[in-house]
């Protein structure tokens, strides 16, 4: 029986991990669930699945978790601090799929206790990449990306030799306003944002996908992940979704990753790793699907993408700065004090900002890994900096 840990259970990510777990509950151990607001739906799966702990993150709704598991023997905890001690137990596999910078912190401390991490939370990457690879380095850990474009991209590379690899391919939907006019984005709702054609997944990461800032964390990410030179990176907008990364080899050989679009494909691939394991998914049929599109993106349409290559240039702390910076943006979106297009200006600006801010962490030529306080720092300076960029837009 392995015992599993999911971070953020209470998401679309950790939803289709525990059904997989739950077709076969006799195969697994639950050690803990952590989730934010949702105490109904993560009391409900800590009996469910049999947990030994539930935790929430909200440190106000502590009392509420506890009075729903009275007399359950679940295990109740509640705040950041017991969210990182919940991945620190010793288990053989945990999910991160905590949403945004407050997965970094758990997912550090899953890796120092060595095990298999299966890493959804694209932000970790991105905000502290080195940080994250040494930790797994030296605990021995093992990190599977459960993103479907990276897990496509590990496996197309599963018994290849990394250095034959000449570029990778990643594809987007185009998300939401892929066919809109120009003209009409700056009008975007954050409900018309929160449609995907395609896949069915949090409102945050939706949004995240019609501004492309979701692809743009994915271009970092894939740098980190498999040590890509950033000019080797590149994106095309494929809305059928059905092809999820290609991997091109020095000799012109070109290997695609094909599946429907659902997310219990890199789940289960995650969980069940290194074997295959039959999975829910629907088959494709291809000779119904007929044909495949694929289009480069268009600059105008999508700027994070110009924006996540001046990320992989500069380095450093650049990355965490701007997750930080994209968070705040989209936050003020979701809160209606931005236009859909205002995001993209914002980061840009706190970006320019913090380049020559004073109070950012300087690294010496000689930090190729930098430091978890100054990944912190700079992500605190970069949320200044575009709550004031946030204001100086509504001003």
């Amino acid at each position: 029986m392995r015992r599993v840990t999911i971070l953020g259970a209470t998401g679309s990510i950790g939803q289709n991990t525990l059904d997989l777990i739950a077709r076969d509950p006799e195969a697994y151990q639950v050690e803990a669930l952590t989730g934010s607001t949702n105490i109904d739906l993560l009391a409900r799966d800590a009996v469910r699945l049999r947990a030994r702990l539930a935790v929430t993150a909200c440190e106000p709704l502590y009392r509420d978790l506890r009075d729903r598991l009275a007399g359950t023997g679940i295990e109740v905890a509640a705040g950041p601090a017991a969210v990182a001690e919940a991945a620190a137990r010793p288990v053989d596999w945990t999910m991160n799929a905590i949403v945004g910078a407050a997965g970094l912190m758990p997912g550090l401390e899953a890796l120092r206790h060595g095990g298999t991490l299966a890493l959804a939370n694209k932000e970790t990457m991105v905000a502290a990449g080195p940080s994250v690879m040494q930790a797994a380095r030296e605990s021995g850990a093992t990190i599977l990306p459960v993103d479907s474009e990276h897990s496509a991209i590990f496996q197309a590379l599963r018994g290849e030799d990394a250095r034959a690899v000449e570029r990778v391919v990643l594809t987007a939907s185009g998300g939401a306003f892929r066919d809109w006019p120009l003209e009409r984005l700056a009008r975007a709702t954050v409900e018309e944002a929160s449609s995907h054609p395609n896949w069915a997944m949090g409102q945050r990461i939706t949004i995240d996908s019609a501004s492309m800032f979701n692809k743009a964390l994915e271009m970092i990410e894939a740098r980190e992940l498999f040590g890509l030179v950033p000019s080797a990176i590149e994106v095309v907008v494929h809305p059928e979704s059905l092809v999820h990364a290609v991997v091109g080899f020095r000799d012109g050989a070109m290997m695609a990753h094909l599946g429907a679009p659902d997310m219990r494909h890199a789940i289960g691939f995650a969980l069940n790793y290194p074997d295959r394991a039959e999975l829910p998914v629907a088959r494709l049929d291809l000779a119904a699907i007929g044909r495949l599109t694929f289009r480069p993106p268009e600059d105008a349409r999508y700027p994070a993408l110009a924006l996540a290559r001046r990320v992989m240039e500069e380095g450093g702390l650049t990355g965490a700065a701007f997750n930080a910076a994209k968070e705040v943006a989209l936050d003020a979106f979701l809160a209606r004090r931005l236009g859909f297009t205002d995001m993209a200006t914002v980061v840009t600006r706190a970006l320019d900002r913090l380049a020559g801010d004073d109070a950012m962490p300087r690294l010496s030529s000689g930090d190729a890994v930098p430091g978890l306080g100054d990944v912190l720092e700079a992500d605190r300076i970069a949320r200044l900096r575009a709550g004031e960029a946030v204001a100086g837009l509504k001003g």
